[in-house]
């Protein structure tokens, strides 16, 4: 019945992506990129629901769709933070919050083809990850 339905938290992201090696992926229209061994922050929204997003994410049965999907397909780590609508945090205000705090933009246009962004996809300083949660407010999210 539709009335039975949970209702889907709404809000914006911050996933966490660790590379163990240098890879090359080609993403599509951003062609063929080199990342650099290391931890890298994407930020992101869902207004549809933020643990199915997220779980989207994480998984590796998926199409290939945003440019995010590539990038998470061959991490060997991943970890997701969540700012709960309302009063969650823009998805460009984490890009934002993100480089005042050092981290460095990485492939202009990814994830930010519908804003005015350099990207959303950053390298992580060290400490970074502790400190862009903490100042956000963020907390983990673990979908089931």
């Amino acid at each position: 019945m539709p009335g039975n339905r949970p209702e889907r938290r709404k809000g914006t992201y911050a996933i966490f992506i660790t590379l163990a090696e240098d890879t090359e992926l080609s993403i599509g229209s951003l062609g063929t990129i080199l990342f650099k061994a290391g931890e890298y922050c994407y930020a992101g929204s869902a207004m549809n629901g933020l643990e199915q997003r997220i779980r989207r994410h994480l998984s590796h049965e998926k199409k290939m769709h945003w440019h995010i999907d590539f990038l998470t397909m061959v991490a060997s780590d991943i970890e997701a933070y969540g700012s709960e609508y309302p009063g969650s945090v823009a998805e460009c205000g984490i890009a934002d919050a993100a480089s005042s705090l050092g981290f460095v933009p990485v492939v202009r246009g990814f994830g930010s083809s519908d804003c005015g962004c350099f990207s959303h996809l950053s390298s992580v300083p060290d400490g970074g990850k502790a400190k862009l949660v903490e100042r956000l407010g963020m907390s983990r999210v673990q979908p089931s």
